[in-house]
């Protein structure tokens, strides 16, 4: 059992109501307070700030991402004609890189994905470190590596981090220069 003490303020306006001639006191009120049971879906409608509520905005998968796995020819002429649309990210470590890349891939190696992904890096210091803007919650992602299975570890990371529109290039590195160079040799 708790007393709350009302404000004279409060108390005065409703005494005005009442009667224009009573005395202006503070009045001591027995309540009796009980928690409040919340549903997920009431904590998620709960704004606390604009930033902490965009925060929480996750989009939802687009019809692009409802199959995570890209394949070598849906994956070329996106290389041929890059749009902002959709992000190429090479996941491998900048020395491996070094040795080829596919055509309009950016790099962002797996071993600092999870912490530049994450919603309190800065933009700036992103674009700074990795010289690229950061992706938006939104974009279309295709992740890359050697063999395919950092990337599918990136994709994973990528989706716990509010990103819902992620794929990943199963064959990777390995399948685009053997298909490359057979593209070249014919």
């Amino acid at each position: 059992m708790s007393f709350i003490r009302t404000s004279s303020n409060t108390f005065a306006r409703s005494s005005l109501r009442a009667s224009v001639s009573a005395p202006v006191r503070p009045i001591l009120l027995k309540t009796t307070i009980t928690p409040r049971q919340f549903s997920s879906t009431t904590l998620n409608r709960m704004v606390v700030s604009p930033f902490l509520y965009e925060a929480r905005k996750t989009p939802s998968r687009s019809a692009w991402a409802k199959e995570p796995i890209v394949k070598y020819e849906e994956l070329k002429p996106i290389t041929q004609q890059p749009t902002d649309d959709i992000l190429i990210v090479d996941v491998r470590e900048p020395d491996e890189v070094a040795l080829g890349s596919i055509p309009s891939a950016v790099n962002l190696p797996l071993s600092r994905l999870k912490e530049a992904l994450d919603k309190g890096f800065n933009p700036g210091d992103f674009q700074k470190e990795f010289a690229f803007s950061k992706p938006t919650y939104d974009q279309n992602i295709i992740f890359f590596c050697r063999s395919g299975k950092r990337s599918a570890n990136a994709a994973e990371l990528a989706g716990e981090k509010g990103y819902p529109n992620v794929r990943n290039y199963v064959g990777s590195w390995l399948d685009w220069s053997k298909r490359e160079g057979e593209d070249k040799d014919d």
